[in-house]
């Protein structure tokens, strides 16, 4: 007889940041999470994870809304099925509701979590095998502190913890940013990649005049310069630089992928299963970006690593991340919420052994972290 899924609890845990994390729309100290427990009849149980940044200053879903949507949606509509196929949950839940992909991502994850566990097999193993177990992660100065950024990016080289480097910037005058950013890359010179994450706050113009001073400066990417659905803006500007685009909050799944290759825009892409509602519909994405020769790059929203492991299983699966990945957000918080963190070395992180993700929870830490009602 198959396994049937007995319960779903929606947990929401805030862990401190090591330090302010600056965006161009806000400014975090504190990282929150919805981490998703699914237990079966079996008596096993199954990890996801949903995670904002800025909650809502950042997109249309809240840490509160997720909780909200798993207790009151996906939940009731999930308890009582068979848990082995995760196809046919994902379309009842596609027929029922619309949206809501962080929370869609949690409970893909914790679905191919418990799968993996039942099978004794990795999440990589039922997406279809890991090309790579040893995943390279950049590491992203958002000080704002022009000196703190240098002597953060000179330590981590030393260490070979890091050799890439994103910048978030935006939220001042261009040519500050500009600035900030050409003195980091002089500082740090070839031993390093520096690329710059502008998260929207640019018109085309701007964008146009920030790019010109940026390719002089020697930066290799710039993400998301333009707000998220002008497309149009994201092609000529493709079309205008050598220096790359990498398009983020413009691209949720495959068929915004689809829309902005059809439109001709030739850079990169940063897949996250978050925006995608999960690691098997990443993957979808992934799939149109390699048949339009755009590049990937395995993007974060910030995730602990309950939801960095389950990014980082659907990673391992490629062979070619052109750019990459981010998937940093463990190292960036005060403390952790699982046995066992992840081990980020020589300019990357393992990926986890073991059934499922390979993770498991540290209650203790998981009850000193859980938000009080």
């Amino acid at each position: 007889m198959s396994a049937t899924i007995q319960s779903i609890e929606a947990v929401l845990v805030d862990i401190p940041t090591i330090r302010p994390h600056k965006l161009s729309m806000t400014t975090m100290g504190v990282q929150s999470m919805v981490i998703v427990r699914m237990k079966d009849s079996n008596g096993l149980e199954g990890l996801g994870e949903a995670t904002t940044i800025g909650g809502l200053a950042y997109g249309a879903e809240s840490p509160e809304s997720v909780k909200l949507t798993i207790d009151t949606y996906f939940g009731p509509q999930l308890i009582g099925q068979s848990a082995e196929n995760i196809n046919t949950l994902r379309v009842m839940l596609n027929r029922s509701t619309r949206g809501n992909n962080l929370a869609r991502s949690a409970i893909e994850t914790a679905l191919l979590d418990l799968q993996g566990k039942r099978l004794n097999r990795s999440v990589a193993d039922l997406l279809g095998g890991a090309v790579h177990r040893h995943i390279p992660v950049l590491w992203t100065l958002a000080s704002g502190d022009t000196a703190k950024d240098i002597e953060e990016a000179r330590g981590l080289i030393e260490t070979r913890r890091h050799c890439d480097f994103k910048l978030k910037i935006g939220s001042r005058r261009l040519m500050d940013d500009v600035r900030h950013v050409a003195a980091i890359k002089e500082a740090v010179g070839e031993s390093a990649s520096v690329r710059v994450d502008v998260n929207q706050a640019w018109d085309e113009a701007t964008a146009a005049k920030g790019m010109a001073e940026l390719q002089a400066a020697g930066i290799d990417l710039v993400e998301q310069p333009t707000p998220m659905k002008d497309y149009a803006a994201l092609v000529r500007l493709s079309n205008k630089f050598h220096l790359p685009i990498l398009a983020d909050e413009a691209v949720a799944d495959a068929k915004d992928m689809y829309a902005l290759a059809a439109a001709g825009f030739s850079g990169a892409v940063a897949m996250k299963i978050a925006k995608a509602g999960g690691p098997m519909r990443a993957l979808e994405q992934a799939s149109v970006a390699q048949a339009a020769g755009i590049g990937l790059y395995g993007g974060t929203l910030l995730e602990g690593t309950i939801g960095s492991v389950a990014s980082l299983h659907a990673w391992s699966t490629l062979e070619t991340l052109h750019w990459g990945t981010e998937m940093f957000g463990p190292l960036l918080m005060k403390d952790d919420i699982v046995v066992k963190p992840l081990s980020f070395h020589d300019h990357g992180v393992d990926l986890p052994e073991g059934p499922g993700l390979g993770i498991e929870l540290d209650e203790d830490k998981l009850t000193y972290y859980r938000r009080q009602a």
